[in-house]
């Protein structure tokens, strides 16, 4: 009888184990996705999927070439992955959702009409995981010009976004929560309007930042107690040919704050520069400066007055570091 107990508890536990045994994919080894069936997984959310909640490690996920229509979303629980694209031109992420789109009501929902989709729920790939990087990619939304529609909306901390195309028309990069840090380096993002926007603190090196349309670049929605929104540093302002009229930025809130050093401004960029989204009280507050630009577009002389031009001693002291509250290790 003792024997036969015995018997049954040594195979409860080797049961439990079994059940609860860690994932294969539960290490810091690169897991690979493929379009045409080459990798571990065909898509690039099954690969999300198999992440361990709060990885305590760096997670490659490696996407050959390919295009994956998936609307994406890096959960919160997801961190320290990286999405790593064979070839930024050719690894291609999209999706066409625009904010007009109409949404069936709730079955719940007695004599509902239909609702619009709305700005916020348009995104191609959305992160709200924190220490997320996305590398040598391209994220696109790539709906026809029929209202905003998101490509790559950010809610976590310490977002990391190197070497990618983001490619949309209306709002196509949303850094949506206020207090995280978003990092662009070696970026091409495109669009018309607003193109940029949203309340997080946000860093761009050696950006090209392409205009699609006589519109606005930025629309910032900086906290007022956040010293740093936008800061563009040795970036590339460019634009289709015909396009003439384009704004660097109008305050989505307030106290937008946005500064351009050290960039080369196409003759597209209106001498006024900014705009205060039809509202004089905005210039009161809104956060709005440059400083050591070059080209055409750079010539502040007819600026508007209520923006500003940094000494040099105010610009060197403007860093990644500083702005990102003295923490730059997780920096590439």
């Amino acid at each position: 009888m003792k024997r036969l107990v015995f018997f049954c508890y040594l195979l409860t536990i080797f049961c439990c184990n079994s059940l609860f045994a860690a994932s294969p994919y539960d290490n810091p080894d690169t897991i690979f996705v493929a379009r045409d069936g080459t990798g571990q997984f065909r898509t690039i959310g099954e690969a999300i999927e198999v992440c361990r909640a709060f990885m305590d490690y760096h997670k490659v996920i490696f996407i050959k070439c390919g295009t994956y229509k998936e609307k994406l979303v890096v959960p919160s629980w997801v961190q320290n992955i990286e999405l790593l694209g064979e070839d930024r031109e050719k690894t291609i992420i999209t999706y066409d959702d625009h904010a007009n789109i109409l949404m069936e009501p709730s079955p719940l929902a007695t004599n509902a009409a239909p609702m619009k989709l709305g700005t916020f729920r348009t995104y191609t790939l959305k992160v709200e995981g924190s220490d997320i990087t996305l590398r040598n990619l391209t994220v696109e939304n790539n709906a026809a010009r029929l209202g905003q529609a998101v490509a790559l909306h950010t809610l976590g901390d310490r977002i990391r976004v190197i070497g990618c195309r983001l490619i949309g028309h209306q709002d196509t990069v949303y850094t949506g929560t206020a207090h995280t840090r978003v990092y662009f380096q070696d970026c091409y993002i495109c669009g018309t309007t607003d193109f940029i926007f949203g309340p997080s603190t946000a860093w761009f090196e050696q950006c090209e930042i392409h205009s699609l349309a006589n519109s606005y670049i930025t629309a910032a929605s900086t906290p007022q107690d956040v010293a740093y929104g936008y800061v563009f540093n040795h970036c590339r302002l460019t634009a289709e040919e015909g396009i003439n009229r384009v704004y660097l930025g109008r305050p989505w809130r307030p106290y937008a704050h946005t500064l351009f050093m050290n960039c080369e401004l196409g003759n597209h960029i209106l001498p006024a520069g900014w705009e205060n989204w039809r509202n004089p009280d905005n210039e009161k507050t809104a956060r709005y400066s440059e400083y050591g630009n070059t080209g055409p577009g750079a010539d502040t002389t007819n600026r508007v007055a209520w923006s500003h031009q940094l000494s040099k001693r105010e610009a060197q002291a403007i860093t990644p570091a500083v702005i990102f509250r003295d923490d730059s290790s997780w920096l590439p």
